[in-house]
């Protein structure tokens, strides 16, 4: 088990019912077969991360194909740049597992191992009972509850997460794999909130002990119905902003045209910057 406490940071002992570490600090393991190993002087709530309808939504938009040029994308930088056998991956912010499994489904032949790790229990509970052809846990992406060079690559899809966290656990010659949003991504959502859209570029990350390998853009157009508009809008973080008279606009159109453009970066770890 490549998993340790996330309390005291020894390595963790698997049983039938969860885990353990040398300091008897034990967690569970729940009936769909994930770890929490998020204890509750962690969480910032009682309950944090995405609610039930939040994953629920997502789930939908995203299994109706929206997003799967860049899931696809993903892990074709993903797999050249760790070509072989038996590599160890963890999906930070998995939610519901859309990426999650798509990793593991596509290097099953390489005999991949696909972990997956959200803060929100209800969206790794349905993660765990979908895809049980990956290892997931609640747990906080600040901590990460993994060994020291126990993973040879990170995805991160607009996850925030701990740089330094990042250099501990994954081996040198590792990668992280990020996607984040390009300038135009959904600006036609946007224009029909703010007065005017910016477009703004998100730069690479300074990543401690991590070079910048790689970089490309991904645009295309999606064609969402009314429903799937009013979905994608509840996915955003400006969903707050939006008046009633822009989600009535969307919830009764019949073909909204939307820009999807997405920044996908490989870093590589160097044992000589840890």
């Amino acid at each position: 088990m490549i998993y340790r406490c996330p309390l005291c940071q020894q390595s963790l002992q698997a049983t039938s019912r969860g885990a353990y570490c040398a300091n008897n600090h034990q967690f569970d393991r729940a009936k769909e077969g994930y770890l929490n190993l998020l204890p509750v002087q962690f969480k910032r709530s009682k309950d944090p991360g995405d609610n039930k309808a939040m994953t629920q939504a997502r789930r939908a938009f995203l299994n109706a194909g929206h997003y799967a040029p860049m899931r696809q994308a993903m892990i074709d930088a993903l797999t050249q740049a760790l070509d072989g056998e038996h590599k160890t991956i963890l999906d930070v912010g998995c939610g519901e597992g859309y990426y999650t499994h798509a990793i593991a489904d596509q290097t099953a032949e390489q005999q991949w191992s696909v972990h997956g790790l959200d803060i929100a229990k209800v969206a790794v509970r349905y993660a765990a009972k979908w895809y049980p052809q990956c290892q997931f846990s609640v747990a906080s992406s600040q901590r990460l509850p993994f060994a020291d060079n126990s993973l040879d690559g990170v995805v991160r899809i607009y996850a925030p997460c701990n740089g330094e966290e990042l250099a501990r656990a994954i081996k040198p010659g590792g990668v992280v794999v990020t996607v984040t949003p390009g300038p135009r991504h959904l600006f036609q959502l946007k224009a029909g909130i703010y007065q005017e859209v910016r477009l703004h570029e998100t730069p690479p990350e300074a990543l401690p002990g991590f070079q910048l390998e790689s970089e490309h853009s991904l645009h295309y157009s999606m064609t969402l119905a009314g429903e799937q508009a009013l979905t994608l809008l509840q996915m955003t973080p400006f969903a707050w902003r939006a008046s009633d008279e822009w989600r009535d606009t969307l919830a009764n159109s019949e073909a909204f045209e939307c820009d999807a453009d997405f920044t996908l970066r490989v870093y590589r770890h160097h044992a000589a910057e840890q």
